[in-house]
């Protein structure tokens, strides 16, 4: 042994005296630790407290002989090798040993050269075993934490997956929105060729699409609707169906390989069916897919449950706000509907400037509002007959603040909330209430402006007459520049000369 190596334990167990003597001074004279036992009974309670490196034994011993002792350790720990030492061998003991994972058998009187060469080989032996087993736990080890590492990518990546399906379907601002989203998701999750998204209910029984999307690549796979046997099994079950494999029973079309019935439930009641067609290539939809699209249709029914909410939110509290304007145009009989109709004269000029629908849907709801503020200023200022006093008139100033304050308080209409504002604003700089001066006066705004001077020029007022509208055109034209931007003019004048103004008997 090297001096560096550490001591190797073994232990000699026989029932003569002499033999485990012997053994003892010489192998510890060779550097190991030696222990001794006189018979199987004895090396068990050795082994169950002492650490053994190599056991050699006698065959026949009183009490416990040594093959019960090397089936022993056979069983309690097969790393550790046994030699066999024996002075009456036989074919059934050679057997029964080898059964009991016994590496040698020597024959008595044993040389101690040579049990000091079988004791090299077998610790030799012993540490290519255990080393091989440390390798193979490394190697199951490694495989363990692979599989764990997969696992928690996997997992990681479903959890971004499905956080990113949640917040994509909290963002969308309209249903028909929705519906394009779902069948987009269908594609990009489960990979799919196309799919469909239909409406199919206990009111709607004959199922109609409301938005499609297929491979843009391959326009061959947009194949016509397919499956309505499982969009009707889907829908009265309420339930998720895999086909992951067309069998073609005719129930699917033999350009299908594979698909997917997933229905939208809205308040526990099924709203309608995704349906999602895998057409090309070996790849097949699972039972993760399921999982996936399931879960889509999921968010996308509260998406929807809460946009029905928010509408009738916004249409209650529109109808509110409508309410109040009308109330306040109901006590000047010369101001009656002057709201909406510079709400459609607004939306009017908007459409020659190609505004966008978003914009004319902002100028549809501020013209209908932008006098709201009215409701703060004193009937006998608002509806005095005669000329308005300079604080009078500092007063009605304040109007289109305090609308802007009112629909501020709201927290819904930013953008209507500064037209309502910047109405009175003038192109340059000399308007009410902040002095914005050209475009620094949001566009929106400037349209305002011009149409509501065109129709309480056009209308009657308790302190004057009503205009003719060449008159108050020519007046409108005189200011572009100064108190209207003259884009804005010039598409009045375009709806003047064709003749789409509306009138004041329209309203």
């Amino acid at each position: 042994m090297n001096a560096d190596d550490k001591k190797e334990t073994l232990l000699f167990v026989d029932d003569e005296e002499n033999i485990l003597d012997i053994a003892s001074e010489y192998f510890a004279f060779k550097g190991y630790d030696v222990l001794t036992a006189r018979n199987g009974r004895e090396a068990v309670q050795l082994l169950s407290s002492e650490h053994v490196d190599c056991c050699f034994t006698d065959i026949n011993m009183p009490e416990m002989d040594g093959l019960a002792l090397a089936e022993y350790i056979h069983q309690t720990d097969n790393t550790i090798p046994v030699i066999v030492m024996t002075g009456y061998p036989s074919l059934d003991n050679s057997i029964a040993t080898l059964k009991n994972g016994v590496v040698d058998f020597l024959i008595k009187p044993v040389n101690l050269e040579q049990m000091e060469l079988a004791v090299r080989r077998v610790l030799r032996q012993r540490r290519l075993f255990i080393e091989n087993i440390l390798l193979q736990k490394e190697v199951e080890q490694k495989a363990r934490l692979e599989k764990l590492n997969r696992e928690l990518v996997y997992k990681v990546e479903e959890l971004n997956l499905l956080n990113r399906i949640m917040s994509d379907f909290t963002s969308i601002g309209s249903t028909s929105d929705v519906f394009k989203r779902v069948v987009d998701m269908a594609l990009e999750v489960a990979h799919a060729d196309t799919a469909r998204f239909l409406v199919v209910n206990e009111f709607v029984t004959q199922p109609f699409e409301v938005s499609r999307t297929g491979n843009g690549s391959r326009p061959e796979i947009d194949i016509p609707p397919y499956g309505d046997a499982f969009v009707a099994e889907v829908t009265r079950d309420a339930l998720p169906l895999l086909v992951a494999e067309n069998n073609n029973d005719g129930r699917l079309p033999e350009a299908i390989r594979s698909a997917v019935f997933v229905p939208m439930k809205i308040r526990d009641r099924v709203f309608g069916v995704l349906t999602a067609a895998i057409c090309e290539g070996r790849l097949r939809f699972s039972e993760r897919d399921l999982y996936y699209l399931s879960y889509i249709t999921l968010n996308a029914a509260r998406s929807i449950e809460n946009l029905a909410l928010y509408e009738n939110i916004y249409q209650n509290l529109f109808a509110t706000l409508y309410a109040f304007v009308n109330a306040l145009e109901a006590r000047d009989r010369y101001t009656r509907q002057h709201s909406e109709r510079v709400a459609r004269l607004s939306m009017l000029i908007g459409e020659v400037l190609e505004c966008s629908p978003e914009e004319l849907d902002v100028l549809h709801f501020s013209g209908h509002l932008h006098d709201i503020g009215k409701i703060g200023i004193r009937d006998d200022i608002l509806l005095k007959s005669g000329g308005l006093t300079e604080e009078e008139y500092e007063k009605i100033k304040e109007h289109p603040q305090i609308g802007a304050n009112i629909i501020g308080q709201l927290g819904l209409w930013d953008r209507e909330k500064d037209i309502i504002r910047y109405h009175h604003e003038h192109y340059d700089g000399t308007g009410y209430p902040t002095g914005l001066k050209g475009d620094k006066i949001p566009l929106l705004a400037r349209i305002m402006a011009v149409a509501d001077v065109f129709d309480a020029m056009a209308s009657g007022r308790s302190y004057r007459g009503k205009m003719d509208e060449s008159v108050v055109m020519a007046m409108i034209e005189k200011r572009a520049g100064t108190h209207f931007d003259p884009r804005v003019v010039d598409a009045l004048r375009q709806l003047y000369r064709d003749d789409r103004v509306p009138r004041i008997a329209e309203a």
